[in-house]
């Protein structure tokens, strides 16, 4: 990148500051995903820290120093070699080829914003190659592992009532989660009035603020009513107070506010500890294992992509490996010729 009248050299290094005028690009930039782009504030979020992020590692190393006001000029001033090389550098320090494509991404729908604003000249990253992601299949848990996770959360009777909602509580989010097939954060999103307990569903808004209806069976029916008939009334106030007024959310934290993806994280991380049989850690295993087992019971691959609420068939295809690893697995072991 070269020098600009905007920036001088620093011999300690340096790193740039966002000003008034280049947050006002950024607030530009993060309304432009949200309403005309139709992106969720995770995303929102991600790509706006993708952005912060090249420009302070460009800055580092060339050992610049950025005038508040010179970000525009900095940003003016990227060609393909900066993009190529802070995407190298993040390759080096370890960043999975998924996390590189997301940056790449982050990176071209700025710059084509940022010209069709006017803001800069040119477009340095159309010539970016975005990396390939890979092709790694996702964790599963048997139906075995499945079914003695879910049966241990349910036999959980500790003392005192908020103790006991906690783990009702814990129970239900885990059918849940293994009965639909729902991101954390849908889980997470989800209030109480976006179950239909007659007909077994939940409207959940996923990616891109899309709704969609997913069932769940009896099991998690069950778990439901129980967390909701005789554990959230005692966790909707905080000890020694009276419950607050209804809250929306279905899920609520110890201190009565809708329940976060962190939290719902560190309830599944700690079931799957229990089991002492997998390293399979994370939400998402619940996921993975959702869509694995209904398609080895047989289920459309069309109705499991509307089900996870996936874009595209190909990412749903990708558990059609799993299951087919898993037949040729128990080909191995069972058939005498094999």
């Amino acid at each position: 990148m070269p020098d600009s009248p905007a920036t001088r050299i620093d011999p300690a290094g340096g790193t740039p500051r966002l000003s008034t005028r280049d947050r006002s690009w950024v607030e530009g930039f993060a309304d432009h995903l949200v309403h005309e782009r139709n992106r969720s504030s995770a995303t929102v979020r991600a790509y706006v820290s993708d952005l912060e992020g090249l420009i302070h590692d460009v800055a580092r190393q060339s050992r610049l120093v950025v005038e508040d006001s010179a970000w525009p000029d900095v940003l003016g001033a990227l060609d393909l070699a900066d993009l190529r090389g802070w995407l190298g550098r993040l390759s080096a320090a370890g960043r999975s080829r998924s996390t590189l494509a997301r940056k790449t991404a982050s990176v071209r729908v700025f710059m084509a914003w940022a010209v069709n604003q006017g803001h800069l000249a040119h477009d340095p990253s159309l010539r970016l190659s975005s990396p390939r992601r890979g092709s790694q299949l996702p964790d599963a848990l048997s139906a075995e592992q499945a079914g003695r996770l879910l049966a241990t959360a349910e036999r959980r009777e500790p003392e005192g009532p908020r103790e006991r909602a906690v783990a009702l509580r814990d129970a239900a989010l885990l059918e849940l989660l293994y009965a639909t097939g729902v991101r954390v954060a849908e889980l997470a999103g989800l209030d109480r009035t976006d179950v239909d307990h007659e007909r077994r569903t939940l409207v959940v808004t996923g990616k891109g603020n899309k709704q969609r209806t997913v069932p769940f069976g009896a099991p998690a029916a069950a778990a439901l009513d129980r967390w909701l008939d005789q554990g959230r009334r005692h966790l909707a106030g905080t000890p020694g107070e009276s419950p607050r007024p209804r809250e929306a959310a279905l899920f609520l934290g110890v201190r009565g506010g809708r329940m976060g993806v962190r939290q719902i994280r560190e309830v599944v991380n700690h079931a799957l500890a229990g089991l002492g049989d997998t390293a399979a850690s994370g939400p998402h295993v619940l996921r993975h294992t959702a869509a694995t087992h209904l398609l080895d019971g047989g289920a459309d691959l069309r109705s499991v992509q509307e089900l996870l609420g996936h874009s595209s068939l190909q990412t749903t295809q990708l558990y059609t490996h799993i299951s087919v690893e898993r037949l040729r697995e128990g080909y191995r072991q069972a058939h005498p010729r094999a």
